[in-house]
């Protein structure tokens, strides 16, 4: 053996190196070329797609092919591809012998796995030499890969015409369908186009592309893959005249998955192309209304709360006007769409019950004054009707009472992206737009707190960590254990009431015009409008979906009237009407206590509380005060003014609970509720014992400005206080120098000089009020 082997060597060598070529020769990636990135929906229908970088529409490879073109491709290219290993040497001799019998190349005589090797080396001249090459490396690639990853290579590669290659992209372009369901006339067509792609090129030749079509189904038949009346009403079929445009649905979430790095993929969103569709229909059918007025821009997600999977994505409309800008991404001012967030989060920690009296009065906090939208007061509100109504005064107390630094907390615990400064830079105005937020988050969070009320019975009472998460645009086959824990980000009670209170039909007086455009499906609802008219939002939310619109411009320009009831509202109720039927959400009882609550201040009974109702909150609100607007009050016998043991027998006293305001309260309060009685007057000798006197204005009296007229002149300084009786006369002081009398209405002008004052208020009867005040230029 030694022997033979050295005598034997050189050759033994050369045949090793032959076969370690051979074993090398194919490189591991057969082709490198660009492909279109691609985005189908949930059922793989195409979406969209980019060209290639090369301007081919080339989508990326497949794994399987279509078995109509399966059996069309192999009877047209390669009958024996199964029986032969890369080359078939009779194919071969029939076309030398065609060849020399015309005196020219008109046969090639390559399988298909030879036309795949080919096509990978850019289709070079077809020399013996060159032949040679494809054999051997046909041969290679036949050990390499299975039959079917060969014919889906090819079908992946093969040129159908023009700037099409590919049978995917052929499908789509010429007959506008997936090759699955093109018919036996169409997919023949596309088995003849790559064996003379160029001259047989839908729109010409058109009497050779139908002759070659027909010859193949008339094989197809002979062979009796199809039947005769399948064959003749095949060969009946018209050819494509020219390749169509590919669809162009959700071309702003295409831009952003492109732009994301996935560049040349196939990618499987969770959309629904039929719902897509729709909505998309309905957002441009708003912009064709709100171009008049100028608005140009509208976006609209659509997102599966129990999976968090968006449904539909509609990033812009087809406006020229900023259109291309995928606002679902973009950052714009919240207005007062985080409102919601705030009153369940005061719910959560029993700072309030659902119908608590919160104050609507003017309101200053270190120079900002906050306005409600029609500038006007109520004087004190239920916070689940300033939450409907979309009351700013409120919302800022009400934050100024939950803690900046806890809301700004818990909008990071919920993962809004937005949200990258501390607390203090936002201050009280992050309620009211102070920050920004996207689409995305709103979806992500509205439709996270919708889950987790949801699953709240499925998990027996316990939270899944895992129920928020980010809203998912690209299908994810894995669905990842719960993690269950006995606390979350907002209980199940504080979501219950939220979105019932959200679900309430009754809107803001300013935001006329609601009742036209709601639907009769029960749904949980937010507006809101970002300062200067440039952001309306809108989301609504069913156990079943959530829904966000956006309206404005992408430019930022904000338009008088542009309001999120009037422009996105309208918009997201015109989407759940295309959506299928939706449910309610269970009460969590396990989180709810029915307690008494008074009816007027909306707190725990007390033993004052005239009425009260029972009313189921969540537990932690049991951790609430008592009613404290409700007093004993003792009277004469006409009950006609109050007194005291002072002044009166104590035998013949009435005493009667009576509901009291603060007074700053109660000066408005009463001209919003006729009902309202205050306190009756004390009689002549009595000594009063309640506040009745407070400053309205300024409520911070701190640092006050002396502003310039435009004549330059000083201005002056206005002080205003309410009274529980305006018809008792006010004497004003300052720096114990007398300066004024008011009756009924009780508002002074005065101009003091720069420096430190002392303001001192007296009423008729000796109620004092004495603030000391720094006057700055």
């Amino acid at each position: 053996m030694q022997n033979y082997f050295l005598k034997h060597k050189k050759k033994l060598l050369t045949v090793f190196i032959l076969l370690l070529w051979f074993a090398f020769c194919l490189p591991n990636k057969l082709f490198q070329d660009p492909y279109c990135t691609v985005i189908e929906d949930k059922d793989n229908h195409l979406l969209s797609a980019t060209i290639a970088t090369d301007g081919q529409w080339r989508f990326p490879e497949i794994d399987t092919v279509p078995q109509k073109f399966k059996e069309a491709i192999l009877l047209f290219e390669d009958e024996y591809f199964y029986q032969h290993l890369g080359v078939n040497p009779f194919s071969i001799v029939k076309a030398l012998i065609k060849n020399i019998q015309e005196g020219s190349v008109k046969r090639g005589g390559s399988t298909l796995t030879m036309q795949v090797i080919r096509m990978s080396r850019k289709n070079r001249a077809r020399t013996v030499f060159e032949k040679l090459k494809e054999v051997i490396l046909a041969t290679r690639l036949e050990f390499r890969l299975s039959k079917k990853s060969i014919l889906a290579l090819y079908a992946s590669h093969a040129p159908f015409g023009g700037n099409v290659v590919g049978l995917e992209a052929a499908s789509w372009r010429y007959y506008g369908r997936s090759p699955n369901q093109l018919s036996w006339g169409e997919m023949t067509t596309l088995a003849v186009l790559p064996n003379a792609p160029s001259l047989i090129y839908p729109g010409k030749n058109h009497k050779i592309l139908f002759t070659k079509r027909n010859l193949l189904l008339d094989k197809l038949k002979l062979k009796g893959v199809i039947d005769a009346e399948t064959c003749q009403l095949a060969q009946q079929e018209p050819l494509p005249l020219k390749p169509n445009s590919l669809n162009q649905k959700a071309t702003h979430l295409l831009t952003r998955i492109f732009n994301e790095g996935n560049t040349g993929q196939r990618i499987k969103t969770t959309l629904d192309i039929n719902l897509q569709n729709k909505v998309e229909q309905i957002t441009n059918n708003h912009y064709q209304r709100m171009k008049g007025r100028d608005v140009h821009n509208a976006s609209v997600v659509v997102m599966d709360v129990e999976t968090g999977n968006i449904l539909a994505y509609v990033g812009n409309t087809k406006s020229k006007n900023g259109g291309e800008v995928d606002m679902i991404t973009a950052s714009r001012s919240t207005g007062s769409i985080l409102k919601p967030l705030l009153y369940a989060g005061m719910l959560d920690v029993g700072e309030i019950l659902p119908k608590t009296l919160v104050a609507d009065i003017p309101t200053q906090y270190a120079g900002y004054t906050p306005q409600n939208f029609d500038k006007k007061y109520d004087g004190a509100v239920s916070a689940d009707n300033a939450l409907i109504r979309s009351l700013n005064i409120p919302a800022i107390r009400m934050l100024k009472q939950y803690g900046v630094k806890r809301f700004h907390g818990k909008l990071k615990q919920l993962k809004m992206s937005t949200i990258t400064r501390n607390a203090n830079h936002y201050g009280l105005s992050l309620i009211l737009g102070g920050a920004e937020t996207t689409i995305n988050d709103l979806a992500s969070i509205y439709g996270s707190m919708a889950r987790t009320l949801n699953h709240y019975t499925v998990y027996n009472g316990k939270y899944n960590e895992l129920d928020y998460k980010r809203a998912n645009f690209q299908k994810k086959k894995e669905l990842k254990k719960p993690v269950l824990s006995n606390h979350t980000i907002y209980s199940a009670a504080s979501i219950y009431w939220t979105f019932n209170v959200l679900a309430d039909l009754h809107r803001p007086r300013e935001e006329h015009g609601w009742e036209n455009f709601v639907s009769s499906r029960k749904v949980a609802w937010k507006t809101g409008t970002s300062f200067g008219h440039r952001d309306a939002w809108a989301v609504g939310v069913t156990p079943e979906y959530v829904v966000v619109a956006w309206v404005g411009n992408s430019s930022g320009e904000g338009k008088s009237g542009l309001t999120g009831v009037s422009a996105a509202a309208p918009l997201l109720f015109d989407v759940f009407k295309k959506l299928p039927r939706t449910t309610w959400f269970s009460p969590p009882y396990d989180e709810l206590e029915k307690i008494p609550v008074c009816t007027k201040s909306g707190m725990r009974s007390s033993v004052w509380c005239e009425a009260s109702d029972s009313i189921f909150v969540p537990i932690s609100g049991l951790k609430t005060k008592p009613c404290k607007y409700h007093n004993w009050v003792h009277l004469d016998e006409d009950k006609r003014y109050m007194v005291n043991s002072d002044c009166y027998p104590v035998n013949q006293m009435v005493r009667k609970s009576w509901f009291v305001l603060p007074p700053v309260w109660e000066w408005f309060y009463k001209s919003k509720n006729p009902n309202y009685e205050s306190l009756p007057p004390f009689k002549e000798g009595c000594i009063q014992q309640l506040n009745n006197m407070e400053i309205i204005y300024p409520n911070n009296l701190k640092e006050l400005y002396l502003a310039k007229e435009l004549d330059g002149s000083v201005g002056e300084l206005v002080f205003e206080v309410a009274h529980r009786n305006p018809s008792v006369e006010v004497y004003w002081h300052i720096d114990d120098q007398f300066v004024g009398i008011t009756n009924h209405f009780h508002q002074l002008e005065v101009a003091p000089s720069v420096g430190k004052h002392t303001l001192t208020v007296v009423d008729e009867f000796g109620e004092t009020i004495v603030k000391n005040f720094t006057v700055l230029e």
